[in-house]
């Protein structure tokens, strides 16, 4: 069976993906793999005051759970998806990356990645 870091691995080797990390809800790096000098840490801990928000215009919004959110930035794209009531995968992209291919790659195996967390 898969491990998370075999998760993050697979995902830092698509292309045009400079950093994929699994992180709990409370901000804490569990895994995390970067071909830039970034700061797992530091990223990780940016992640639920977002996903608060957008949970809360889930809710305002009569649209139910949070799933995913995609935010555009000069740089390159950044995906932040639940995967589990206790952990948040965040993916950064470059700007040449295949954005749409995976977003449908990270919706059709939600479930199989929900389960290694």
């Amino acid at each position: 069976m898969p491990t998370i870091r075999d998760l993050v691995s697979a995902l830092r080797r698509r292309d045009g993906v400079v950093a994929a990390i699994v992180l709990g809800r409370d901000g804490l790096l569990i895994d995390g793999n970067s071909t830039a000098p970034l700061d797992p840490e530091g990223l990780a801990a940016h992640v639920p005051p977002m996903a608060l928000a957008a949970v809360e215009m889930g809710l305002a919004s009569q649209r139910g759970e949070f799933g995913l959110m995609v935010l555009e930035y000069a740089g390159g794209a950044v995906i932040v998806t639940a995967l589990s009531t206790d952990a948040y995968l965040l993916v950064l992209l470059n700007p040449s990356a295949n954005l749409a291919s995976l977003l449908f790659e990270l919706r059709r195996h939600r479930a199989q990645i929900s389960a290694l967390v």
